[in-house]
Order: C-alpha cells, then sequence, then structure tokens
C-alpha cells in the first residue's frame, strides 16, 4: 500500500477507535436501504475522504493473531521470497505497466480493471450499491491489516536490494513503512472476492484479476510474496467476517439486484 494511503488509513484506524469507544459504532444500525454516498456513510478520516468500513474498529480481524511472523533470515520461505523477487525483475514492459496501474487504488479507478470482467459498469450512476458495497468492504480490508503490519514493519524488497520501483514518487516514505502483510494485496482480493459473490459465474476470471492484483506489488518490487499470501489471508477472514453484518448483507443483495438488471 502506497504510505501516503497507509498513513491516511492508520490515522483513519484510530478516529475508528475513538469513534466506538464513544458508543459510536459504524454499523449499530440495520437499514433496508444502506446509504450510497460517501457523506452519509461517513469518511475514514479527514485526510483520507473513503467511506467508512462496514465493520466497528473492534470487529476486523486481528491480523496479529492471524498471521505468522513474517519469514526468517535463512528460512526456506524467505528463498522463496528472493526467488519471485529475482523472477519480477524479468517483467515485461506491459506487466510492469499494470502494476503501475494497480499502484493506483483511487476511486473509480482501483475497480476499472474488474469492469470488463463481468461485462457492467461498478462505479456509474446506475449501481449505487454495488459502488457503495465495493468501497466500503474496501475500507474494511486495508483497515485489518494494521495490527500486523504496525508490528513487524518489515522491510521491502526494494530497500533491501536498492532497485527500482513502478512508484518512485512513493518509494521515499516506503523505505520506512512496512511490507508485511501487503494492504494493496488485501484490497484486490476483497473486490475480486465480493464480486465473485455478485458474479458467481465469472468466478475464475475475476479471481484471477485479484491474484494478479496482489502480484503486481511483487512485480513493483515494493512486496515479498509472502506479504501478497498475508494479504489475501486478511482479505479473506474479512470478507467472513462482513457476511454476518446485517448492513452488508442488504447492501450485498441490494447490488446483487442492479448487476442482474445490468447483465
Amino acid at each position: 500500500m502506497a504510505a501516503g494511503v497507509r498513513a491516511r488509513l492508520l490515522s483513519a484506524q484510530v478516529a475508528a477507535l475513538a469513534l466506538l469507544a464513544s458508543g459510536c459504532a459504524t454499523t449499530s444500525e440495520t437499514s433496508p436501504a444502506p446509504p450510497t454516498s460517501v457523506e452519509a456513510v461517513g469518511l475514514l478520516s479527514p485526510e483520507l475522504p473513503w467511506p467508512r468500513g462496514f465493520l466497528a474498529a473492534t470487529a476486523l480481524p486481528d491480523s496479529l493473531a492471524l498471521l505468522p511472523a513474517p519469514p526468517a533470515a535463512g528460512s526456506a520461505e524467505k528463498a522463496a521470497d528472493e526467488a519471485a523477487f529475482e523472477q519480477s525483475l524479468g517483467a515485461s514492459a506491459q506487466r510492469w505497466a499494470l502494476a503501475s496501474s494497480d499502484a493506483d487504488l483511487e476511486w473509480p479507478h482501483v475497480v476499472a480493471s474488474f469492469e470488463p470482467l463481468v461485462a457492467t459498469k461498478l462505479s456509474d450512476a446506475a449501481h449505487p450499491h454495488t459502488a457503495m458495497l465495493l468501497r466500503r468492504a474496501m475500507a474494511d480490508a486495508a483497515m485489518a491489516t494494521y495490527a500486523a503490519k504496525n508490528r513487524y514493519q518489515r522491510v521491502r524488497p526494494f530497500v533491501e536490494h536498492e532497485s527500482e520501483t513502478c512508484t518512485p514518487g512513493d518509494e521515499a516514505a516506503l523505505r520506512s513503512d512496512g511490507s508485511y502483510p501487503s494492504g494493496h494485496t488485501a484490497i484486490g482480493w476483497m473486490l475480486a472476492l465480493v464480486l465473485t459473490d455478485l458474479v458467481p459465474q465469472r468466478q475464475d476470471v475475476i479471481l484471477q484479476r485479484g491474484y494478479d492484483f496482489g502480484y503486481s506489488r511483487v512485480i513493483c518490487r515494493v512486496h515479498w510474496m509472502s506479504d501478497t499470501r498475508a494479504g489475501r489471508v486478511i482479505a479473506a477472514a474479512t470478507f467472513a467476517r462482513l457476511q454476518a453484518d446485517p448492513v452488508y448483507q442488504a447492501q450485498r443483495d441490494l447490488a446483487r439486484s442492479e448487476i442482474a438488471a445490468a447483465r
């Protein structure tokens, strides 16, 4: 996850905890028609104009409890990370360009590569519930990575190997930003999981796109392969939690209706 976005998400996590402490949990009320505007949902933080997730801060999966420590130097897992790094150096110009595009988490760019796969727009006025479902689930996936990310502060591959990245403007900040687990990967895998639920007949290509979205972080040399695997674990755990959230359920059902009408 780009360091600037990560810093703003961390600020948002602190704000969410403060809201929870004051009794203002984000999903305390069930509505038959969940909001579809950022103004109605509320922001993660003043610095980051993302809509809040569905889950209260204490309802998020504990990434520190779910994940092992990142691979240690000299381990077989670290050797596999190094092999994946070496392989990334041979990426084609086309794959490098895709990885650069995948680094951009701004809405609606972040879902643009998924739209051809589901054969419909995901961010236009005809799909307000679909768009908000995806945006809020993204936020939950990103926020759920922080416990482990903040604890381990793993050094990123481009720092260890003194190599370039596909986002040179982020490099200075990323040098002091933890690598494990990958927030970008958690977001991409969450998008894939939500969309396979909405369009199950396209699950194979959607999941492949979700996987490639995370692998783009390896291509960019800002995450190790094991960072991306851990990001998918956190996304899956968060997605499982969302299945019991009544606001998520209501918005998912409305999104399914929107997608069915479009298809």
